[in-house]
């Protein structure tokens, strides 16, 4: 059973409900059906129940709850909670109504905040910041977390590395240039949503275009400064750095390269230096070596809200939804 399909079979087992807001989106329709058919989550549809089934013309969302902001029995309740949680912001009735109504990724974060939902995916057609603005400013970060960042599980074909080709790839989505402590906590942060979702043990990599000091720059020493605040703050996690990413997962280089190292050449979740090197990362594995890509995947908010690359299809939200009721299962 290849990944995906195990992540769904788990999501079928303990069934999550799921708030879709971007319902004006064609391909968040298809992949509705689509969850909705095989019965992985129960599913919220944000917006004016004729606009969509317009927009689902052809497709059966039958058994998806459509919630239209304007005339929910429960808009006064998220009004007087918006009010409360962001009242030290200035928030005031009229503008959380304005909010709650006209922006509906406010309104499903809302849903989640309120326990009406379990979690919510988005960014099919937003940006990642318009994504997570609400989710922080809402739901706020998870107990113990330092940092929110994002990550992209990678399911690589026919590949010997990693956890039979599957890793994660951190942060490719969110933090633009990490210091060492921030990547530390993204390196702690990737190996728990690592173990949660791929249930193998996780063996973390701190990327850099050197290995061992086989190179001598700022950014290396970021890198190796990140993997001893790690070591020391988190000594439950295997992890090691720096390495360049052949010595990281191919056993043969990771043993000419780093021969003391009982990281390299075996690690699964790759941590990189920063934004650009993370979202390059990925995006060239995923076109070149034909891997399926699900993410971003936030760690770190207190219930799970999910971003999507806007380049995404329909199968791809299916797997992030697939996903976000699995870490929504992990925190009841």
């Amino acid at each position: 059973m290849g990944f995906i399909d195990a992540i769904k079979e788990r999501a079928k087992q303990n069934k999550m409900t799921i708030v879709l807001p971007e319902t004006n989106d064609r391909r968040t329709l298809e992949a509705a059906s689509k969850i909705l058919a095989e019965g992985i989550a129960d599913l919220v549809l944000v917006g004016n129940k004729e606009e969509i089934e317009k927009g689902a013309d052809g497709l059966d969302i039958s058994k998806a709850t459509i919630v239209d902001p304007m005339k929910s029995d429960k808009l006064n309740a998220y009004i007087d909670l918006l009010v409360e949680l962001r009242k030290n912001k200035g928030m005031t009735p009229e503008k959380a109504e304005e909010l709650l109504t006209k922006d509906y990724l406010f309104y499903g974060v809302t849903m989640v905040k309120a326990g009406d939902a379990d979690g919510m995916v988005a960014g099919a057609c937003h940006a990642t910041a318009d994504v997570l603005r609400p989710s922080l400013q809402i739901l706020k970060t998870a107990p113990g977390t330092k940092l929110v960042s994002a990550f992209f599980l990678m399911v690589v074909p026919n590949c010997e590395y990693g956890a039979n080709g599957t890793f994660i790839f951190s942060d490719a989505g969110l933090n633009q240039n990490p210091n060492a402590e921030e990547l530390a906590a993204i390196a702690s942060s990737s190996a728990k949503s690592f173990e949660l979702l791929v249930e193998e043990e996780p063996i973390v990599a701190m990327l850099s275009h050197s290995t061992k000091g086989s190179a001598k720059h700022a950014d290396v020493d970021k890198v190796v400064e990140a993997t001893k605040i790690a070591k020391e703050l988190y000594p439950e996690i295997k992890i090691d750095g720096e390495l360049q990413a052949d010595a990281a997962i191919v056993p043969s280089v990771g043993a000419s390269k780093a021969p003391e190292s009982e990281i390299a050449g075996k690690a699964n979740v790759l941590v990189f230096p920063d934004l650009d090197a993370g979202n390059i990362g990925y995006k060239l594995v995923q076109r070149l070596a034909k891997a399926e890509a699900y993410g971003p995947i936030t760690q770190g908010i207190a219930r799970p809200v999910n971003d999507l690359s806007r380049g995404c299809c329909a199968d791809d939200i299916v797997g992030v939804i697939a996903i976000t009721a699995v870490q929504a299962a992990a925190t009841k």
